[in-house]
C-alpha cells in the first residue's frame, strides 16, 4: 500500500500500518473494484452514528450528536472495539452485527438440516455457530421409521463442515463452528479423535462437554456411564480416567478437542427457566442458549494507564459508555432470523472484555507470569464487573430490565435491576487487537519483534513499541539487534539485553502453562460468561503436562480450556497399535517404473499472479505418471523451475509416491504475485499445478498450511494461536471469523 494511500486511510488517528493494512483489507466500504470509500475516521464515524440513533427509540429528546460523539472518541481514541461484524455492517445493507450464535439441533433430520440451512444463513450474514449435537442418536443405533440404523452424530457433523466450506468458496466471510458433545454420550470417543486427521472437519473447533460426575468419576478412578440420547437409557460404563487420558491425548497431539465445563456453564446460567446451556460460540468464551446471539465488544487495557498506575476514573467512563454502545447494537441489529431476534431481546446478553492486557502490564513494570499480575488481572476485572453492572442497571431505570430478567436471582448484587442478563465475555481480540495497536486479549505477547511481509516479498521487522522504547531509553537499541530478535521472537537469551527487560518481556512461549491457567482464572472470577485463552505448550511438553491443566482448569472454577503444544499440528499422527512401541524402521531403496511409450491425459489453463499456466497430467496402465507444466517461452528462469518442478513430481508418481502426497506438499506454496480464479486464490505456480492435480483426479484439495499452524493463506506471515483460534498479527486474516 502507498504511503499516502495509508495516510489517506488513517487520517489523523493513530493508526499503525499494520491497522491501515487490515482496515482496508477487511472493514472499510469499498467501491466494485475493491477501491476503499471510506477511511478510518469515516468507518468509526459511520457506526458511532448508527449505534447512537438508538437512543431515540427509548427518547425522542435525546441528544444523539453527543452520545455518536462519545462513541466515536472511545472507537477512534483507539479505547474500545466492537467484534467486527458491526465495524463491518452497522449503517450498510447487510446490518448485522452479532459474532456468536448457537443452533439447537434434536434427534431428527427435519431439526438438523433447518440448522443447516439457518448455518448457511448466519455465515452468509457474517457469524460464526456453535451447536451441541449431544441430542443425537449414536451409530448403529436404530432407526424405527426407516429399520435401518443411525449414522451418529460425527457424519452429521460432516454436513454442516461441507455447507461451511461452500458458503466460503461462495466468496463471503469466512465460516466457523464450535461442535460441543457430551461426555456421556456413546460416540464419546470416536468425537475425540475425530480430528486427528487434521484434514477433516476443517471449519470446525470441537470441545468435550464434561460434567461435574465425569470429574468426580476421573478423580476417584472410577466408572462411568454412557447415555443413549434417544431412549435415556445407560448403554454402558467405561473407565472414567481411560476417556479422560484420551481427551488429553488427542489435545496433546493436535490441540484438539478444547473442554467446556457444562455445569460451571450452567451454574452460572442467568436464565434457568429459559432452558440449561448446551453450546458455545466458536471460540468458546460465550455460552448462549438455543438461538441466542450476543454482541461483543472489548476495552484496550494499555490505553487506561498512566504514569505507572490505572487511571480507574478512566476505566469507569469507558465501561458505562461501552455497556450504552452494545445494549444499543442489540436494537440496532439485522438478524439472520427471527428466532435469533426473538431470543436475544429476550436476555439482551452483552460481552464486555479486554484487550492489551500484556501491554498493561509492561506499562505497569509487571511481569505476566507472577502473582503481581494475576493479583491486577483480579482487581482491574473485578472493577470492569462491578461497573458493567451498574452501568446495566442504570439503562434499566429508563429502559426497562431485559424481559426474561428474575429479581430473585440478583438480589445479592444489590442492584434489583439490570438491563442485560450477562455484560462481561473475555473474547479473543485476534484484528481489532490489531486496529487498535495493542497486544491480543489477555494472553502474553506472541513476539517481541517480528518479520512482517508485505508486498512482493518485502519483509519489515516490526518491533513491539513499548520494548523499542525501553531499548533507546536505556541505550541498547540497534536495526541490528531487532533483527535477531525477529528470529525467535524472544529475548531471553540474548546477553546484552538487561535482565530486568528480558525477564519483563516475557513471550508467550516462555509462560508456563501454569501461569496461563493462573491469569484466565484471575479473570474468570470476575466475568459472567467465559474466558477465552490459549493456554502454550513447548513441543516438549508431555500429555501429562496437558493432563495437569486440565484438572487445575476444573480445580479453579473456569468454564472452559483450550491448549496449543508448539508444533503439534504439524506432526503426523501415528498410530502403533495397543500401545506398541515403533520398531525401527528398514531403509529401502525404491526403483522408479520407466515412463510408458504411449499415455493419456488431459490438459488444463490456470491462471497465476504470473500468467497462464498449462499443467498436462498423463497416465499409464499403473495410474498416474507423469505431469508437463509451460508458461510462456521456454528458457527464462520462471519457466526452468516450472519444468523442474514438473519432472520431480512425475518422478515421485513413478517411484510409488500417491498424488494425495504430492496434492498435499505442494498446497499452499506462495508467491508473491497471487491470483484468483473461479472464486479460488492461487498461491503460486505450485499450489496452481496441485489445484490442477485435485481437479484432475477428482479429489479434495487440501486446505493452505492454515490449519497446520505454517504462514498465512492471505499474506504468507506466522500464524499463531489465540483464544481458541489462530490468527494472523501481519493482515488480520483470522480462521475463526
Amino acid at each position: 500500500m502507498l504511503q499516502g494511500e495509508a495516510r489517506g486511510i488513517a487520517g489523523e488517528l493513530p493508526l499503525s500500518a499494520n491497522a491501515v493494512v487490515v482496515l482496508k483489507k477487511r472493514y472499510l466500504k469499498k467501491d466494485e473494484k475493491g477501491e476503499a470509500l471510506e477511511g478510518a475516521r469515516e468507518m468509526f464515524r459511520r457506526v458511532a452514528e448508527t449505534i447512537a440513533a438508538i437512543d431515540r427509540s427509548y427518547d425522542p429528546e435525546a441528544d444523539v450528536e453527543a452520545t455518536a460523539q462519545k462513541f466515536y472518541d472511545m472507537m477512534a481514541g483507539l479505547s474500545f472495539m466492537p467484534n467486527s461484524p458491526t465495524l463491518m455492517n452497522a449503517g450498510r445493507e447487510l446490518g448485522q452485527l452479532s459474532a456468536c450464535f448457537v443452533l439447537p439441533i434434536e434427534d431428527d433430520i427435519e431439526s438438523i438440516f433447518d440448522a443447516v440451512k439457518q448455518t448457511a444463513l448466519i455465515h452468509k450474514s457474517g457469524g460464526g455457530t456453535g451447536f451441541s449435537f449431544s441430542r443425537i442418536r449414536p451409530a448403529n443405533d436404530p432407526v424405527m421409521s426407516t429399520k435401518g440404523v443411525a449414522s451418529g452424530p460425527i457424519s452429521f457433523m460432516n454436513i454442516f463442515d461441507v455447507a461451511t466450506e461452500t458458503i466460503k468458496q461462495g466468496g463471503t466471510r469466512r465460516g466457523a463452528n464450535m461442535g460441543i458433545l457430551r461426555v456421556d454420550h456413546p460416540d464419546i470417543e470416536k468425537f475425540v479423535t475425530c480430528k486427528n486427521d487434521t484434514k477433516r472437519l476443517t471449519n470446525f473447533n470441537i470441545s468435550v462437554g464434561l460434567t461435574d460426575a465425569f470429574m468426580e468419576a476421573v478423580a476417584a478412578d472410577g466408572l462411568f456411564p454412557l447415555v443413549n440420547p434417544r431412549s435415556g437409557k445407560e448403554v454402558q460404563k467405561i473407565r472414567a480416567a481411560a476417556l479422560f487420558d484420551l481427551i488429553v491425548q488427542s489435545a496433546w497431539t493436535t490441540g484438539e478437542p478444547g473442554i467446556i465445563f457444562l455445569d460451571a456453564d450452567n451454574r452460572d446460567n442467568p436464565v434457568p427457566q429459559l432452558g440449561a446451556v448446551e453450546a458455545t460460540n466458536p471460540c468458546g468464551e460465550q455460552p448462549l442458549l438455543p438461538y441466542e446471539s450476543c454482541n461483543l465488544g472489548s476495552l484496550n487495557l494499555a490505553a487506561v494507564a498512566q504514569d505507572g498506575a490505572i487511571d480507574y476514573a478512566k476505566l469507569s467512563d469507558l465501561v458505562h459508555t461501552a455497556v450504552h454502545f452494545l445494549d444499543n447494537v442489540i436494537d440496532a441489529n439485522n438478524f439472520p432470523l427471527e428466532q435469533i431476534r426473538q431470543r436475544t431481546l429476550e436476555t439482551r446478553k452483552i460481552g464486555l472484555g479486554v484487550m492489551g492486557f500484556a501491554d498493561l502490564l509492561l506499562k505497569l513494570g509487571i511481569q505476566y507470569n507472577s502473582e503481581a499480575a494475576v493479583d491486577v488481572a483480579e482487581k482491574v476485572m473485578s472493577f470492569i464487573q462491578t461497573e458493567s453492572h451498574q452501568a446495566s442497571a442504570q439503562l434499566a431505570d429508563t429502559r426497562g430490565n431485559f424481559p426474561a430478567y428474575d429479581g430473585s436471582r440478583y438480589s445479592g448484587n444489590g442492584l434489583g435491576r439490570l438491563r442485560n442478563a450477562t455484560t462481561t465475555t473475555i473474547a479473543p481480540t485476534g484484528t481489532i487487537s490489531i486496529i487498535s495497536s495493542c497486544s491480543s486479549g489477555i494472553e502474553p505477547l506472541f513476539a517481541v519483534s517480528y518479520v512482517r511481509r508485505v508486498m512482493e516479498g518485502t519483509e519489515l521487522i516490526e518491533v513491539h513499541p513499548l520494548f523499542e522504547e525501553v531499548a533507546k531509553q536505556r541505550g541498547f537499541y540497534s536495526p541490528e539487534l531487532m533483527k535477531r530478535i525477529a528470529q525467535t521472537g524472544s529475548i531471553r537469551e540474548i546477553q546484552e539485553i538487561p535482565k530486568d527487560v528480558r525477564r519483563l518481556f516475557v513471550t508467550a512461549h516462555e509462560t508456563t502453562p501454569n501461569w496461563h491457567i493462573k491469569i484466565q482464572a484471575a479473570f474468570q472470577k470476575y466475568t459472567d460468561n467465559a474466558v477465552s485463552k490459549t493456554v502454550n505448550f513447548p513441543q516438549q511438553a508431555t500429555a501429562a503436562d496437558v493432563r495437569q491443566v486440565y484438572l487445575s482448569a476444573y480445580e479453579l472454577g473456569l468454564k472452559g480450556v483450550t491448549i496449543y503444544r508448539d508444533g503439534s499440528r504439524d506432526e503426523q499422527v501415528l498410530s502403533f497399535g495397543n500401545g506398541a512401541a515403533a520398531q525401527p524402521a528398514t531403509l529401502t531403496y525404491i526403483t522408479t517404473r520407466p515412463r510408458p511409450a504411449r499415455t493419456t491425459g488431459v490438459t488444463e489453463a490456470i491462471a497465476t499472479g504470473c500468467g497462464k499456466l498449462y499443467v498436462t497430467v498423463n497416465r499409464d496402465h499403473l495410474g498416474f505418471c507423469e505431469v508437463f507444466a509451460q508458461m510462456g517461452k521456454t528458457g527464462g528462469c520462471a519457466s526452468s523451475q516450472i519444468e523442474s518442478t514438473g519432472r520431480l513430481i512425475s518422478l515421485a508418481l513413478r517411484s510409488g509416491v500417491t498424488i494425495e502426497s504430492v496434492i498435499k506438499k505442494i498446497t499452499g506454496i506462495r508467491c508473491p504475485s497471487p491470483n484468483w480464479q473461479n472464486g479460488c486464490q492461487v498461491l503460486s505456480c505450485p499450489d496452481a499445478i496441485a489445484k490442477v492435480l485435485a481437479n484432475v483426479a477428482q479429489i479434495d484439495q487440501p486446505e493452505s498450511h492454515e490449519a497446520t499452524m505454517g504462514s498465512c493463506p492471505d499474506c504468507g506471515g506466522a500464524i499463531e494461536p489465540e483464544g481458541g483460534c489462530l490468527v494472523c498479527r501481519s493482515c488480520g486474516f483470522s480462521r475463526c471469523s
